[in-house]
């Protein structure tokens, strides 16, 4: 018994002087610097292991945050091992050691897929200027073991020890960017803008680079009412930078959606990236997105245009919503459609205008007629051929009248050379011979003010009435009627005044 008191005395002792010899060193005075941050990227701090040094600072002891005690939880009953044990073991006196071969990298993903559930020590959204050049310092440390997560899905773990109070880590990536781009029909180029008629297929692409460390990457696209998605249309192919050739994403690499109702942002589809996809990109991969839509008969015309916007969302999930939490500025093309007045008008005076004038509006190559409802252009149907006697029968919807003001109005039009064919003039007025060529332009950029200005074209075709050709009995014979008329009046003249002669005489 009293051997027993002696070495609980002793042990108590021991412990005392190992309470007094060891220290959380430098509590409080310890930082973390953060270099090449992202602009607008927000980075966030949290304490895995608390850390006791001794005096001599060569004796460290690593016991678990109370916070992160699940992550490092034990099995036992139903509730299984947390996923911190595959990476460290842990004593019965609750001490933390690294196991051999363990990989970090696997560890702080972990661990940062398990800090979304906790309050962060720190959170700092990172600017960018020529003052700090990207660099900012989580101040104010206990000695410990950090994890570091940023919006852009990287993250790292370190330690503040006192031989190293003052760490420094280093974002090694960027964040994704996205393009958006739509093909111009005339010149197959793709850029920011473009125009097309109604009922057309207008092809889209979007470019995404991805970076290293990606994370909870989906693309979102929103079209305006005028165009409709095709929904069979929709590809991905990546490629990395450095390679010559792309290839296709596999399916299983990524799910198409299309959300609607509340709680979504309105996009028309949605592309979600797997993240077992995402962890094998290693270096800047461009993903490329195509598809295509149909400019539809709810198309805006003119200036307005028909927009269609895309961004990407990434990053750490949001602990609230579960959505990424960072998002990429939207890219915008617009594709645009325009419109054609016809002016119909009689022997060269705009203000005789000319109703019942029938056209047909026909293409470049004039192999094909456009059909109008309610003025708007539906599509285009081929030219039909000539009948033995000359004549066409125009498909139904081709043919275009002038209305009591002498005009027609057609909307929806590509900027392209048109041609108009009168096939019936109003009544007492010769029908064209030729077609009467229409070229819009589309809009025009003023250099200065940066400025799309347009003006809608007014194709003016004048008609020529015919002249009232003479007939029998017409003017052929009032010429004699006329002459007769004179010489019966000079006979009488002479004969009145022979008469007074002769009483003179």
């Amino acid at each position: 018994m009293k051997h027993a008191k002696k070495f609980a005395s002793l042990l108590l002792a021991l412990v005392m002087v190992f309470a007094l010899g060891t220290t959380a060193f430098a509590a409080g005075t310890n930082s973390i610097t953060v270099k090449n941050a992202v602009k607008d990227q927000e980075y966030k701090l949290y304490k895995m292991l608390d850390l006791v040094v001794d005096t001599d600072l060569t004796a460290y002891s690593y016991t678990v945050n109370s916070a992160w005690a699940d992550f490092f939880k034990a099995a036992g009953g139903t509730t299984p091992a947390g996923k911190g044990l595959s990476y460290v073991n842990i004593d019965a006196q609750g001490y933390v050691t690294w196991k051999d071969g363990a990989d970090v990298a696997a560890f702080a993903k972990d661990a940062e897929a398990f800090a979304k559930q906790l309050t962060a020590l720190e959170t700092h959204t990172a600017t960018v200027d020529e003052a700090n050049a990207g660099q900012f310092t989580f101040e104010g440390l206990e000695a410990g073991y950090y994890l570091v997560t940023s919006t852009l899905g990287t993250k790292a773990t370190v330690g503040t020890t006192p031989g190293n109070p003052n760490p420094e880590i280093q974002e090694k990536n960027a964040a994704p960017e996205n393009v958006k781009t739509v093909e111009e029909d005339s010149n197959n180029n793709y850029g920011e803008t473009n125009d097309a008629d109604i009922g057309q297929t207008v092809n889209f692409k979007s470019t995404i680079t991805a970076q290293a460390g990606a994370e909870n990457y989906v693309f979102h696209d929103t079209m305006s009412a005028g165009l409709t998605l095709d929904k069979a249309s929709i590809k991905v192919n990546n490629v990395a930078v450095t390679d010559v050739q792309g290839n296709d994403v596999a399916g299983d690499n990524y799910t198409v959606s299309y959300p609607s109702g509340e709680g979504t942002d309105g996009c028309t589809f949605e592309i979600a990236f797997a993240q077992s996809y995402l962890d094998t990109i290693t270096q800047a991969t461009t993903i490329t997105i195509t598809y295509s839509a149909e400019l539809n008969e709810n198309a805006e015309v003119g200036l307005e245009g028909n927009p269609n916007e895309s961004k990407l969302s990434y990053g750490v999930a949001d602990s609230t919503t579960g959505k990424p939490s960072g998002t990429t500025p939207p890219s915008k093309t617009t594709t645009y459609t325009w419109d054609v007045d016809v002016l119909k008008y009689a022997n060269g005076a705009e203000s005789k205008v000319l109703q019942d004038a029938q056209f047909v509006l026909l293409n470049s190559a004039k192999d094909k007629v456009a059909t109008v409802v309610n003025s708007k252009l539906t599509g285009w149907a081929d030219v039909p051929a000539a009948g033995t006697d000359g004549t066409i029968t125009w498909p139904a919807n081709t043919v275009l009248t002038t209305n009591t003001n002498g005009k027609i109005e057609i909307d929806g039009l590509d900027a392209d050379t048109y041609y108009l064919r009168e096939v019936k003039a109003p009544a007492g007025y010769n029908k064209l011979k030729d077609d009467s060529q229409v070229d819009i332009i589309g809009a025009t950029l003023d250099e200065e003010t940066h400025k799309l200005t347009y003006t809608t074209v007014v194709a003016k075709i004048n008609n020529q009435s015919g002249t009232e050709l003479p007939s029998t009995g017409g003017m052929g014979t009032t010429i004699f009627y006329v002459l007769g008329s004179v010489l019966v009046v000079g006979a009488a003249v002479l004969l009145v005044t022979r008469k007074r002669m002769s009483t003179k005489g």
